[in-house]
């Protein structure tokens, strides 16, 4: 039941900061587009992991190390929207998750590394070659 409740915590505190990162004056997290992917609180909700992920990868540690300069306002104003006995102590973390996903991805799709389920077939169809 407890973990529940704290997916739900989990999940505000995203939407949350995903609508407070943009509005930062800090020029290191204004030049790259930043998306919170992940929340993880503890369960006593004291301490909070905010897992991000920048579209230019160069920027990566200019922006956590931005966030992590912002964290206090960000706290403030997370306990301002979402009202919580103990507002969790923000601590951002770089996620690579999606470049990750992406290169597995790249990987099932290159028949050198995947063998096809059945070799008789070698080609596949894809929705854009299937007829209608």
């Amino acid at each position: 039941m407890a973990g529940n409740r704290i997916n739900r915590i989990n999940e505000e505190i995203q939407k949350e900061l995903s609508a407070l990162i943009p509005a930062l004056k800090d020029p290191r997290v204004q030049g790259g587009m930043v998306t919170v992917t992940h929340v993880d609180t503890t369960t006593d909700l004291r301490y909070c992991r905010v897992f991000v992920s920048v579209l230019d990868k160069t920027q990566e540690k200019d922006v956590v190390k931005g966030l992590k300069s912002a964290a206090g306002w960000l706290r403030r104003e997370l306990g301002q929207a979402v009202q919580l006995r103990y507002t969790p102590e923000l601590q951002f973390v770089a996620d690579d998750s999606i470049e990750y996903g992406a290169h597995i991805l790249e990987m099932l799709r290159d028949p050198k590394v995947v063998k096809p389920a059945n070799p008789a077939n070698e080609t596949t169809e894809t929705e854009a070659d299937a007829p209608c």
